[in-house]
């Protein structure tokens, strides 16, 4: 049985359509309803529509990455509740309409950061890109976050300083804006609502936030079981704390964690190379080992990075990520499994007409077909 192969697509308003994503070679899609204010149940009308959709041009639905966990749950606070029944009602409505496989991320405030969405590449690719010294810059230039700088290192804080004194405003705006950036298609934030989040979170802590987790998922247990939905966390991207908010998602010991406070088989993981990969801290082959029976769902993609931990994403089978390890990994897994894992290639290059297109950041179609092009060339090669 082979992995299935997925493309992620937001809708209707994507540059990327759903007949090039048949064309790409993939057969099932990733979407959600990203229109749809986080925290506010989804309609079943507005699923089965986005369902019938995909459906009008050969392709299923079968992944929904994602159904945002609102902060009010993530802090739970005196909202929690309320929102946590609205997330059990998004959850029974997907499950009438046939989708019991959701990704879902329990970063604090941001989803995945970057400080640079078109780093050039030597070939004349863009990429995403990582750097230290970049986001300390806007940490303390921009957010002016109290003490900033003691949480970096001399070499970075040195190297932000003189680069933030050489910026130009044009890129002291793109900075701010690309940090404070949502998910594609999705509303940005005020740094002043960051601030105010940061104090939050200063006292949540991470064992807090672990906590808050463990609840989040016993509240929608019956939920799942009942309708038997499988959820995926995805990891935090960059594995590592940044601008003072806590991390419970970044390494072997936090994803084992999460599995063994509750070990039902409907907590499962999004098992992301490109998030793991960024921290020199872990060795995929040896995390993919110890939690492979709860992955459901795979996000395949590669970074390089510098001795300092600043990173790009690279080609998926050229970086620090060892794919075809990976893969042999997850095939010997999906032997075994009733149900396939899923794949999609995460990201992709801006090449070739992309370049000239407007695109969302990471999400262009040239680049993640050929990532997937690649993928599934490995996947069939080391399965001979």
């Amino acid at each position: 049985m082979t992995l299935n192969q997925s493309w992620r697509w937001f809708g209707p308003n994507d540059p990327v359509s759903l007949r090039d994503i048949q064309q790409a070679g993939a057969t099932d899609v990733v979407s959600a309803l990203h229109y749809i204010p986080h925290g506010e149940v989804w309609p079943l009308e507005d699923i089965l529509e986005r369902k019938a959709l995909i459906q009008s041009v050969g392709l299923k639905w079968s992944i929904v990455e994602s159904v945002p966990v609102h902060e009010a749950i993530k802090t739970r606070n005196e909202e929690s509740e309320f929102y946590i029944e609205n997330y059990i009602q998004t959850l029974k409505n997907l499950s009438k309409a046939g989708l019991n496989l959701v990704c879902y991320n329990f970063m604090p405030v941001l989803d995945w950061t970057r400080t640079d969405l078109s780093y050039s590449l030597a070939n004349g690719a863009k990429a995403l890109y990582f750097d230290w010294a970049d986001l300390a810059a806007f940490d303390h230039f921009i957010l002016q976050r109290k003490n900033a700088f003691s949480f970096y290192s001399e070499e970075v804080v040195e190297s932000a300083t003189s680069r933030w004194a050489e910026m130009s405003k044009v890129r002291k705006k793109e900075l701010s804006d690309i940090v404070l950036m949502g998910v594609p298609t999705e509303k940005s934030m005020s740094k002043e609502d960051l601030m105010k989040s940061i104090g939050i979170y200063a006292k949540i802590g991470k064992s807090g936030l672990r906590d808050n987790l463990v609840f989040f998922l016993k509240s929608i247990q019956q939920t799942c079981e009942t309708e038997e939905i499988t959820m995926t966390i995805h990891p935090d991207d960059p594995p590592y704390p940044i601008l003072g908010l806590p991390r419970i998602a970044s390494d072997k010991e936090d994803l084992l964690y999460i599995i063994s406070q509750v070990p039902e088989s409907f907590n499962g993981i999004c098992f992301c190379t490109g998030s793991l990969g960024a921290g020199g801290h872990n060795a995929l082959p040896d995390i993919l080992s110890r939690i492979g029976d709860r992955v459901h769902f795979a996000h395949l993609r590669n970074v390089k990075k510098n001795s300092r931990g600043d990173f790009y994403e690279a080609e998926h089978l050229d970086g620090d990520v060892d794919m075809a390890a990976i893969m042999q990994q997850l095939i010997a897994l999906n032997k075994n499994r009733e149900r396939p894992i899923f794949y999609r290639p995460d990201h992709g290059h801006q090449i070739l007409d992309d370049l000239k297109k407007e695109t969302n950041p990471g999400y262009s179609a040239i680049g993640r077909l050929k990532g997937l092009a690649e993928l599934r060339g490995l996947e069939i090669g080391l399965d001979r």
